[in-house]
């Protein structure tokens, strides 16, 4: 018998090459916004000028940082308050969405969201934010962009590297939701497909940055892979992710690109389904060191030890993350075991 409860949210998605400006004030009309708070990061810099040009921007915000620090978003709310804006538009990566949603949030305010990698935060309504070296997320509905606005030309601006490894942080969303707490048959068809647009656009843009095709069909992939998540919610990957890149400021993208596999390689005898759906996806090789060698034909460091991130970290970062890890995760978990799968991630072991 087939049984399940599911939620989809709804958003309108403007999705089309080359049509970012158009679509955008598409969107702005459709809300009735007439005061813009805009949000874009430097690699954005040209799309942000040409809509400040066009638009009533009445605030900008250009000083974007990862994780979303309590002391800037409350330098932008303050900004948003002070310029009675009545929506928020942000262009670039997940931080500048980040941002935007912790506006959301505190505001009510609609945000519009044009993505310049294939992040996917703007398809959930998951927000972060981080104090200290502490980072919390929580869900909201009034956090989900009310329109997303894709232009694949957009992360043409985002060196290739960067762009392949927000690429595999998309692959995360799909491979984390098919044993998150609210995992159903709807979001596994979502993140399934996702998955198979995602890998051969992730080869095919690593060797030929230039390639628009493999740009959209990496887009039109992290997309799905973000509605499948943002149902499916947070599994022992993310929660893991957000607590060591919230403690020891880890590069976002590629943090997830090393934990993916460390994390697949622990569920994965114990969730057959969706490791086979994932091995599907790659080709016929085992999901866990599948997962390792996209990384790495990818170019994507292999260990978090590479990305900044402490020894001595290891031992709270697990203690942490065994915290927030959903009981639902499909194999059972000790404190010992992640702290191994943490070490095994800051180590880069070889998964086989």
């Amino acid at each position: 018998m087939i049984s399940f409860d599911h939620t989809s949210l709804g958003q309108r998605v403007l999705f089309g090459s080359g049509r970012a400006s158009e679509n955008i004030r598409t969107a702005v009309d459709s809300l009735g916004a007439k005061r813009l708070l805009l949000i874009a990061d430097g690699f954005a810099s040209e799309t942000a000028d040409a809509v400040s040009e066009q638009l009533d921007v009445a605030a900008r915000i250009s000083d974007i940082v990862q994780h979303v620090p309590t002391e800037n978003a409350t330098a932008a709310l303050a900004l948003a308050t002070e310029h009675a804006v009545d929506a928020v538009i942000s262009i670039g990566g997940g931080s500048a969405t980040g941002l935007a949603k912790v506006v959301a949030r505190d505001t009510g305010l609609p945000v519009i969201a044009v993505p310049t990698t294939f992040a996917g935060s703007e398809a959930t309504d998951v927000w972060g934010q981080t104090d200290g070296n502490r980072k919390t997320t929580g869900s909201n509905p009034s956090v989900l962009p009310k329109v997303v606005v894709y232009d694949a030309t957009l992360s043409s601006s985002l060196p290739a590297r960067l762009a392949v490894a927000s690429g595999l942080n998309a692959v995360a969303h799909a491979v984390d939701g098919f044993w998150a707490p609210r995992a159903d048959p709807i979001n596994t068809a979502l993140g399934t497909e996702g998955l198979r647009a995602l890998i051969p656009g992730l080869r095919a843009l690593a060797a030929d940055p230039d390639d628009l095709d493999a740009r959209e069909r990496t887009l039109y992939g992290a997309y799905l892979a973000a509605v499948a998540f943002a149902s499916a919610g947070s599994g022992m990957h993310h929660k893991i992710c957000h607590v060591l890149g919230g403690a020891y400021g880890l590069s976002h993208s590629e943090m997830h690109a090393i934990v993916l596999a460390h994390v697949t390689a622990f569920n994965a005898p114990v969730a057959r389904d969706a490791a086979d759906r994932v091995s599907q996806a790659l080709g016929g090789r085992p999901a866990a060191a599948g997962i390792d060698e996209l990384r790495s034909d990818l170019g994507i460091v292999g260990s978090l030890a590479e990305l900044g991130m402490p020894e001595a970290g290891i031992d709270e970062g697990a203690e942490l993350a065994f915290e927030v890890i959903p009981a639902s995760n499909p194999r059972p978990f000790t404190l010992d075991q992640v702290r191994a799968v943490v070490r095994d991630a800051w180590a880069g072991a070889t998964i086989s």
